[in-house]
């Protein structure tokens, strides 16, 4: 789990400087979102009605945690001076990344038992492995260009 968030630092990091702007942020976000989907279903082998019950879901949970991480990003960002001054203010940033971490967990547990009640449990493992295979090969591409 500790890798995943590092993949998806940066990644965002690398969309945030190579894009210029926040249309071309997007663009490549939608683009990467769709070849994960397509990803994704490949490596899973879902059914149509799977795919139908699943997707929504997938998505309102990223969606969620992009939520979550954008509430964090609002305190915590580009501008922050980590080098704070005060242990409070180092307190306060380890204890803002904690509440984000348990909400992010919060969220995966709570999405992975919405996704065994519409797959089945091999489906549902396939997909995190699929996720961290899709991690792996934009990294790899990051890393070659």
């Amino acid at each position: 789990m500790k890798h995943f968030y590092k993949y998806i630092f940066l990644l965002s990091f690398t969309l945030f400087f190579a894009g210029g702007s926040f249309a071309q942020i997007d663009a490549k976000r939608d683009k990467i979102d769709a070849l994960r989907a397509s990803f994704i279903n490949k490596k899973v082998n879902f059914t149509t009605k799977e795919a139908e019950a699943f997707w929504p879901l997938y998505n309102e949970m990223n969606d969620k945690l992009d939520a979550v991480r954008k509430g964090f990003r609002v305190k915590y960002n580009a501008t922050t001076n980590y080098n704070f001054e005060t242990d409070k203010e180092a307190e306060d940033y380890v204890n803002a990344e904690l509440v984000m971490k348990q909400k992010e967990y919060e969220l995966f547990k709570d999405y992975y038992d919405k996704f065994k009640k519409v797959l089945p449990v091999k489906k549902v493992a396939a997909i995190r492995r699929a996720e961290e295979d899709f991690k792996k090969e934009i990294i790899n591409s990051i890393k070659n260009n």
